[in-house]
């Protein structure tokens, strides 16, 4: 019970992070999306590594690239995990500096919705007819979305479908979360470097140039995306996985209040009704998930009875 108690604090403390950090990249606002990605690509391969080399996860790191190139199909699939998540942090700076951060919610609304999809259509999961309907009800709520903004909210469905697919990948290759981000941006990491190169020779780069401010700020994005993984890490294995589906939407919700409340974001009626049918989506979702989880829980007290 201590040790659930514990995990539940951890995770609602990791999504409150990543509920607040729109308020974080906003002031990175004057810095180009591309090279803010390139920074944070290659400042929290460098703060991982090194926290791993500090508490004496070398020789493991190690390890776990061996047996990773042993299996070339992991190996590359990790790497196209590694792109996936590059993309899906690019929509969301983008989104962000852009004024969108009330379309990064929805991004992250919809997520665990494509995630099903995609387990029913290539892990052959089988879906629930609530969850059909949930999907139908969320995919109503986007047309609604698209039908107004006279174009696809593809800022939302970039996010969500690349963090889709990501899970997906990971799902199938199982990596402590601290090396496996280590060795997610290694992978990404030579190209960061080498666009960050590029952007000196063309004289476009902000890093050294925008003032101290920025530095530590674009410096710090580092830590901003490593220690909310390694809070994740420590909370996840300590409950249930229907209880970390349930929290996660704490993060959206911020950041659809930050975008309304703090930067002004237009939210008006058809946002209003399109999230409601999400909003009713994830409830329907949640809620299947849950009573699933609960009748497999006193199955398995009959059995041990």
């Amino acid at each position: 019970m201590i040790d659930s108690k514990k995990g539940v604090l951890v995770i609602i403390l990791t999504y409150t992070l990543w509920g607040f950090m729109p308020i974080f990249w906003k002031q990175l606002a004057d810095v180009p999306a591309d090279e803010v990605l390139a920074a944070r690509i290659i400042w929290s391969f460098i703060l991982t590594l090194g926290f791993i080399v500090l508490i004496n996860g070398g020789r493991q790191l190690w390890l776990d690239l061996k047996s990773l190139w042993a299996s070339k199909k992991k190996f590359f699939l990790l790497m196209l995990a590694s792109f996936l998540i590059s993309a899906n942090w690019f929509f969301y700076v983008y989104a962000v500096s852009h004024d969108r951060i009330v379309e990064t919610s929805l991004g992250y609304y919809i997520n665990p919705l494509i995630s099903m999809l995609l387990g029913a259509i290539f892990l052959k999961e089988k879906l629930s007819p609530a969850i059909k309907v949930a999907f139908l009800l969320a995919a109503t709520g986007v047309l609604i979305l698209t039908f107004s903004f006279g174009s696809l909210p593809w800022l939302a469905l970039g996010m969500a479908f690349s963090f889709a697919f990501y899970g997906l990948i990971k799902k199938t290759i199982r990596l402590d979360a601290l090396r496996g981000l280590a060795i997610e941006t290694l992978f990404v990491f030579p190209f960061a470097i080498a666009y960050y190169i590029y952007l000196f020779s063309i004289d476009r780069v902000s890093f050294l140039q925008l003032g101290l401010p920025t530095d530590s700020l674009l410096l710090a994005s580092g830590l901003i995306t490593a220690f909310p993984l390694l809070l994740f890490a420590i909370g996840a294995p300590l409950i249930p996985m229907y209880m970390i589906g349930f929290l996660q939407y704490i993060a959206p919700s911020l950041m659809l209040l930050i975008g309304v409340f703090i930067y002004g974001e237009a939210f008006d009626v058809v946002k209003i009704i399109s999230f409601s049918l999400i909003w009713s989506a994830l409830i329907l979702f949640t809620s299947s998930k849950f009573l699933e989880a609960r009748g497999i829980r006193r199955a398995n007290r009959k059995v041990s009875v």
